[in-house]
């Protein structure tokens, strides 16, 4: 045995030994009613920022609760390390706790349950999302400490007061501490799921995000349809038919330029996701579906993970209350949304949908556009280093190798840590998409909690190489 070796079994060992003290501190945690939306919350928001900062000062940390418009950002650095220098990014505010009546316990009373498949689980709101996830890491480097009296890299923190509710306030943070938090190397994000309860992962790839909502206008006021009917521009029929223009009848978007920016995925990538025994009929299945309707030549997973989409979000036009009303409206609206792989610029697809629809529009109609957020796909190359060094230590702790997996959807933070600061993002998580976060009866396994602090020990070992 080797002494790193030696060194990892002894924090694993103090993991093992001190879970019961960690759980009491999670408990404490979130018995705080940190729902960041809610104004009369606001000072135990700020309660949950100075118990993150007391904790971290014990570790040893140079720890502060900086102040924003909103609610605090805790910042925290620990002592220089050789190595890679990561900045580890959660939240510790939580969701509403509506409908209060479908809870089956106090959501700020944490309890300990055992769910219908005989496994021990955390039942409270943010046990799974973040403050859980939170303490992972923070546990994790507190056993270290315990054992060696120093972390085997350098630590930073930035955790966010308001994810919850926009997070609105920590982009013009990170603007402003640029430099002092871009000093890292990379970032870790614990705020995702594992592949299964056995199959650790971490997701490389999230979609960024365009989204329009358009208003045509035809007449200047809403028309009898029996005495303007065909004589008049109806502008749902409009609509339609923009909305129909959008997609080919394989699946694809009909946009000039859509796919110029996509590139392939690698064919060893594309044979790991086939490795994950994915069931598309399943996936599909528990939403009433068949027939997946992308692109025809892309597995399921290519297309939630590595191909862009369009999607008609809404739609309104004319009268859509009870009973019937025979009317040309004057006007008809659609929210339209695109999810972007990485290499497309969100304003170069936004340029071309408005360009495309003013082409259909006729001569006496127009149509009014009002942007709705852009954000660029974030892709961490499958081949880094860190995120090798990562899954090494991932694979370890579980037995089996973890896997790199991607995510439909859009995790802005991620790329802000881009954007902003420049750093690449591994997201590494241990929820399970059961965990019913931001429902009643929010919960967490006991097992996946203690195994992520595991995890986290591995990966920091790993990290440090």
């Amino acid at each position: 045995m080797t002494e790193v070796t030696a060194q990892i079994d002894a924090v694993l060992a103090s993991v093992d030994a001190g879970l019961e003290q960690s759980l009491e501190r999670l408990y404490e945690l979130l018995r705080i009613k940190s729902i960041s939306t809610d104004p009369a919350y606001a000072a135990e928001c700020r309660k949950a920022a100075d118990w993150i900062v007391a904790e971290l000062k014990g570790l040893g940390f140079d720890a502060a609760a900086r102040p924003t418009p909103g609610h605090p950002v805790v910042v925290a650095h620990g002592p220089d390390q050789p190595g890679p220098h990561v900045l580890f990014y959660a939240h510790y505010d939580v969701q509403p706790v509506d409908p209060l009546e479908l809870w089956h316990s106090d959501p700020f009373d944490p309890q300990i349950k055992t769910d219908d498949k005989g496994r021990k689980i955390i039942v409270a709101r943010g046990a799974s999302d973040d403050k859980g996830q939170m303490l992972t890491f923070i546990e994790a480097c507190r056993a270290w400490q315990s054992v060696t009296g120093a972390l085997p890299i350098k630590v930073s923190f930035m955790l966010e007061g308001e994810e919850e509710s926009g997070g609105k306030n920590l982009p013009p943070f990170m603007e402003a501490n640029k430099a002092e938090l871009g000093a890292a190397d990379i970032a870790l994000v614990c705020d995702t799921d594992m592949w299964d309860r056995q199959t650790p992962s971490i997701t490389t790839m999230l979609r960024g995000l365009v989204a329009e909502e358009i208003v045509v206008s035809c007449a200047n006021k809403d028309l009898h349809s029996g005495m303007f009917g065909n004589a008049a521009r109806n502008p749902n029929q409009v609509l339609a038919e923009i909305i129909a223009s959008l997609r080919a009848p394989d699946g694809s978007v009909t946009l000039p330029g859509f796919y110029d920016d996509v590139a392939e995925i690698s064919p060893a990538l594309k044979a790991q996701w086939a490795g994950l025994g994915f069931d598309e009929a399943e996936f599909l299945g528990e939403a009433g579906l068949s027939i997946a309707a992308g692109e025809q030549s892309r597995s399921v997973l290519e297309m939630l993970w590595a191909r862009p989409t369009c999607e008609i979000n809404g739609m309104i036009g004319g009268y859509t209350g009870d009973g019937f009303k025979t009317v040309i409206p004057a006007k008809a609206s659609a929210k339209i949304s695109f999810r972007l792989v990485s290499g497309m610029q969100p304003e170069k697809i936004r340029a071309a949908f408005r360009k495309h629809v003013e082409a259909l529009i006729p001569a006496d109609c127009t149509v009014t556009f009002h942007a709705h957020g852009g954000s660029p796909a974030i892709t961490v190359p499958d081949d880094g280093v860190q995120l090798r060094q990562a899954l090494a230590g991932l694979s370890a702790e579980w037995g089996k190798p973890a896997v790199i997996t991607g995510s439909g959807g859009s995790i802005p933070v991620a790329g802000d840590f881009k954007r902003i600061l420049g750093l690449d993002t591994l997201l590494i998580g241990f929820a399970q998409i059961d965990d019913q976060i931001h429902s009643p009866n929010e919960k967490y396994d006991l097992d996946s909690y203690h195994r992520g602090i595991r995890s986290w020990v591995r990966v920091l070992a790993s990290l440090a190489g």
